[in-house]
């Protein structure tokens, strides 16, 4: 049975490398129920590789991976999404020729008599969980295409919602967004938070971290340099974590 206090995710001593390049080293981070945690620090700390062991697409080559309490080893995305882990990545992974309802059952389309895909069960649960996420979101036969940013985030976080994800890994989701959609993707990630979703959030936009994440956790080098309380954490000491790997300069 789970307990109410078992982490979502566990990620203990996880060691990646490639060829001489040590790109993880030793690595653990956890993630909580309904918890926000913000993954920071310059491109090639070791955040991205971490994030693919835990999403399926690296496997680790030591180290353990649990989910709510239970060994969950990850070998495929297949794996992770049977845990639950769900990645939006940077790029959404939207077909641009489909619109939300095909985009949302890609693969994984709904059938009757057993091989004809369903189409009225799918637009009807599109319907159903993307009004759960965004209420505004009525574009449900628009191909991709045509959405603007933050309604593309919709589709892939009604998406990872409807496959029951209890971990949602989130890529830079406010890059190339204006200040309207940005404020959008904040409302979804607090959306997430409030379901009870745990919401790992890799970001270069500092403050933007800083106002959606519970706790920082920042890489350098392939380790982890810092574990903080965003509440208990200022913005000069996250900055020397990531620019020194250390956070002996911050006040």
């Amino acid at each position: 049975m789970t307990h109410s206090n078992t982490q979502l995710v566990e990620m203990r001593g996880i060691s990646k490398a490639f060829g001489g390049v040590q790109a993880v080293d030793d690595v653990s981070l956890t993630v909580g129920r309904g918890e926000v945690v913000g993954l920071l620090g310059h491109n090639g700390a070791g955040k991205s590789t971490l994030i693919k062991i835990l999403a399926g697409a690296y496997v680790a080559d030591s180290g353990e991976i649990k989910v709510n309490g239970d060994t969950a080893p990850i070998a495929d995305p297949m794996d992770a999404k049977a845990h639950g882990i769900e990645t939006i990545y940077q790029n959404l992974a939207l077909a641009d020729n489909l619109d939300a309802v095909g985009n949302l059952f890609l693969g994984r389309e709904i059938r009757k008599y057993g091989w004809m895909m369903d189409r009225k069960a799918m637009k009807d649960a599109t319907a159903t969980v993307c009004a759960q996420v965004n209420p505004r979101f009525k574009n449900l036969t628009v191909p991709v295409r045509y959405l603007s940013g933050g309604q593309r985030q919709s589709i892939a976080i009604a998406r990872a919602i409807y496959f029951n994800a209890k971990v949602i890994i989130m890529d830079e989701p406010t890059a190339a967004l204006g200040p309207g959609e940005t404020a959008l993707v904040k409302e979804l990630v607090h959306r997430l938070k409030a379901r009870g979703v745990g919401v790992i959030l890799i970001s270069h936009d500092i403050e933007d971290v800083f106002e959606l994440a519970d706790r920082l956790v920042v890489m350098a080098a392939g380790r982890v340099v810092g574990n903080v309380k965003t509440e208990e954490a200022t913005r000069k000491q996250v900055l020397s974590l990531i620019i020194m790997g250390d956070g002996s300069h911050a006040d």
